[in-house]
């Protein structure tokens, strides 16, 4: 008999009918996926094996067998600014519009969880993956993931928060740990999801490949159980990532639901062995299933056959937040253009955008508008020339040439640069912030030909711009999506006003980044010694001068900060307000950020901390009153010592401002200690953590080792070492059995990349770089069928020099589970 899914009560009733009428295989086999991307279904009890599918920009929903890096063709969607983008427009009714449009494309495609948003912290910019995430600032990066799966799941369709937690990097991501202090897993690396879970509910929440305190977060209880399920209430699926399950049966143990993607029954049957030999409880068992089947109904309580979006809609909002998420970032008054004027427009990007990042969340979109297409829509009369050439790093004298003589004649040139695709990509890491030789030098080239140059960046994480103050124009625009040429045209001539601030700071090089010593660590390990000083944290404490601060972008009209008033509600409780008025001549928004800041406590703090912000717009003249209202959290630290949120004793600073280096209004207030516990003071322990050198960050080991609380773990493999599970295949390469698989493999998935165009490079450094860090344990993700059915035991115990047991064990065959 088939089960009709309900609301409510009646939705949890039919969970609890479903699972009395499950066989025990039935519900270790729910816990894992049907193939790449579905959940298993029981047919015989109606319930559906739903669809999840990658996001987190758009749909990707890949067409015939899948693959989850991005290498396989996936259905027309539309291809929405990247997370470092919208991330910059400030904007959560933006995002929650957004998260809508791309929940009705997954209506569309029957695909009822998309994976996203990414909450991961941007520690350093070198992470390859940064166009999918927020922010350095934890508040922020909650605050805008809750408001872009409330649009998503406003339409039924469920989000998967990720990549939860502490995964901050490409480089060596499957397998290593990160060695985190607690206070700083709690103040910047979890606050983020915290908040998401809470204000948002998401359906689901995907767990990250690597370690934290040396367990995998696949099976870590602190983290799954007592932090995510008990003390922030999270009640929905945890997933994995795609080949990140370890040890299935302690992953279940430790809250992981439901593992992804298919391991073709061989942790079903592990499932199965831990429950008749009483290792596994039943009602561990029970609990997954449970929260699987709930998925599974809710996704097909809100499948809508037929269903079908506005595709042309959907391109004009993409373009909507294109251009509310570009940040202008320097302006000596040369925008916006005139449209009479004679236009120069150089650099390859602006015939072929670059709109999105490579890997997972590669989209396939419906169309791309680049600017010069734009600019022959209008009828604005311009003269390009190529500049560079984006198969190359290197400048091309020619070309360069060319471009001086098209700049030299024109009233203000226009240079569209940035990052080319494979600069920067799921699987790999940067390893310097530097756009390429040929970029760099064009500017300068321009800049010396035409005083009225304007920069446009196409990347997706920060650059170094040794030319910045050569050119009378910077216009950031990040990623932008498929419409994003359009977006330029509509800023860069003033019918749109720039009102998007960096949600991350651009450091003037990469030496003055706090982590720059620690990132990305060793071959075991990744230590955060900077703690909390991530990005302004660090940047605003040292007085380190930057490039741009957090919270920087400009606007065609000005905003004067006037009337600031604090009430308190209550002990911690205030209502702060400020108005906030048009100066100029044109409409526009503005970002009002609020921060909150006290050094006089025994503990180290940051000198202000973003703790709410709010966009209004306002036309010329026009002035409003912008109110907040913050309570304990906002001037509370971590307490390790309770453990617990802590608001001590003292005088606290809160601030107004346009960036955290442009407040405008500020006052104090005094606070009573929240919990009358002590204080931690490392004053004398680690004092590294209170002042910092004039030659950038670092802090010794033995006062990290006193911050974490515990000896370091080790962070290099022990010499000669036996292979493992969770040894990577660049690891195994040592032997040549390892190099010839390996070599096999590349070129199975490298024919999967197939013809992709400007993005081949790309693909073949990710492919190369993912192989290489990919565990032994998870080859079975790539091999499903094809392989024997013991292939992890069998090849390790042939690396291991036993190669004829090794075959042995690969075909072995297996003996019946009851």
């Amino acid at each position: 008999m088939a089960i009709e899914a309900k609301g409510g009560g009646a939705l949890t009733d039919d969970v609890s009918e479903i699972l009395k009428k499950l066989t025990l295989e039935e519900k270790a086999g729910l816990c894992s996926g049907s193939g790449f991307w579905n959940l298993k279904s029981i047919e015989r009890l109606g319930m559906p094996g739903i669809m999840m599918t990658d996001g987190p920009h758009g749909l990707r929903k890949q067409t015939g067998e899948g693959d989850h890096v991005g290498l396989r063709d996936s259905v027309p969607a539309t291809c929405f600014p990247t997370a470092s983008a919208t991330a910059s427009s400030w904007d959560t009714e933006l995002l929650t519009e957004m998260g809508r449009a791309i929940a009705k494309e997954c209506l569309q495609e029957g695909v009822s969880v998309i994976l996203g948003p990414g909450a991961n912290i941007k520690r350093s910019p070198l992470c390859g993956r940064n166009f999918e995430y927020i922010s350095e600032d934890p508040y922020m990066t909650g605050k805008m993931a809750a408001a872009l799966i409330k649009g998503i799941q406003s339409q039924g369709i469920g989000a998967s928060l990720k990549h939860y937690a502490m995964n901050n990097q490409e480089t060596r991501r499957m397998t290593i740990d990160s060695v985190v202090d607690e206070r700083t897993q709690r103040e910047i690396y979890l606050t983020g999801f915290e908040i998401a879970v809470r204000e948002s509910r998401p359906w689901t929440v995907m767990c990250s490949y690597n370690k934290v305190d040396g367990t995998y977060m696949s099976e870590n209880n602190h983290m799954l159980n007592d932090v995510l399920r008990t003390e922030w209430g999270f009640d929905g699926v945890v997933v994995t990532d795609w080949g990140a399950c370890n040890d299935r049966v302690s992953g279940l143990k430790a809250g992981q639901d439901l593992e992804m993607p298919s391991s073709n029954g061989k942790n079903d049957k592990k499932i199965i062995e831990a429950v008749i030999a009483g290792d596994l409880p039943m009602e561990i068992l029970d609990r997954a299933a449970s929260h699987i089947i709930r998925l599974a109904l809710k996704g097909m309580q809100n499948n809508r056959p037929g269903f079908r979006y506005d595709a042309k809609a959907h391109n004009v909002l993409a373009r909507k937040i294109a251009a509310d998420s570009a940040v202008l970032l320097k302006n000596e008054g040369v925008l916006p253009l005139n449209k009479n004027s004679k236009l120069a427009v150089i650099g390859e990007f602006a015939k072929k955008p670059r709109y999105q990042g490579a890997g997972s969340s590669l989209i396939n979109p419906h169309k791309v508008e680049s600017f010069c297409e734009e600019l022959d829509k209008t009828g604005i009369d311009y003269e390009y020339a190529g500049g560079y050439d984006l198969k190359s790093e290197n400048p091309d004298e020619v070309l360069l040439g060319r471009a001086r003589e098209c700049a030299a004649g024109a009233d203000t040139a226009v240079i569209i640069a940035g990052l080319p695709p494979a600069y920067e990509s799921e699987g790999f890491d940067r390893k310097h912030m530097r756009m390429p030789k040929s970029h760099n030098r064009l500017i300068e080239e321009i800049a010396s030909v035409n005083p009225n140059t304007v920069v446009v960046l196409f990347n997706g994480a920060p650059v170094e711009m040794p030319w910045a103050g050569s050119v009378r124009g910077i216009l950031e625009c990040y990623l932008g999506g498929q419409a994003g040429g359009g977006a330029v045209a509509d800023l860069l001539f003033g019918d749109i006003n720039p009102s998007g601030k960096l949600a991350e700071t651009f450091p003037l090089r990469l030496e003055d980044t706090p982590s720059f010593r620690y990132f990305p660590g060793y071959t075991k390990t990744v230590e955060y010694r900077e703690g909390i000083y991530t990005g302004y944290r660090y940047y605003d404490k040292a007085g380190k001068e930057v490039l741009f601060p957090f919270g920087h972008g400009l606007s065609y009209t000005e905003f004067e900060y006037s009337d600031l008033s604090v009430q308190r509600k209550g002990e911690y409780d205030f209502r702060i307000s400020a108005d906030i008025r048009n100066n100029g001549n044109r409409a526009g928004a503005e970002v009002v950020q609020l921060y909150v800041g006290n050094n006089e406590s025994p503990i180290f703090k940051a000198v202000n901390e973003l703790k709410s912000f709010k966009k209004i717009f306002l036309e010329p003249g026009e002035r409003k009153t912008v109110v907040f209202e913050i309570g304990e959290r906002a001037f509370s630290f971590y307490n390790i010592n309770i453990p617990g949120w802590h608001v001590d004793e003292g005088v606290y600073k809160i601030s107004i401002g346009a960036s955290s280096r442009d407040i405008r209004l500020e006052c104090k207030v005094e606070l009573g200690d929240s919990m009358n516990s002590v204080v931690p003071d490392y004053r004398k322990a680690a004092p590294g953590y209170y002042s910092f050198a004039e030659s950038g960050f670092e802090i010794e080991e033995n006062q990290f080792r006193i911050l974490y609380g515990r000896n370091l773990p080790e962070r290099e493999p022990v010499p000669d070492e036996p292979f493992q599970q969770n040894s990577t295949l660049g690891e195994t390469r040592k032997k040549l059995l390892g190099r010839i698989v390996f070599g096999i493999m590349k070129r199975q998935v490298s024919k999967m990349l197939g013809e992709s165009g400007d993005s081949a490079e790309s693909g073949l450094l990710m492919v190369e770089a993912m192989l290489s860090e990919m565990p032994v344990r998870a080859v079975g993700m790539m091999g499903g069928d094809m392989l024997p059915p013991n292939f992890t035991d069998g090849y390790i115990t042939m690396l291991n020099g036993k190669f004829i047991k090794g075959i042995s064990m690969m075909f072995r065959r297996q003996k019946p589970i009851i």
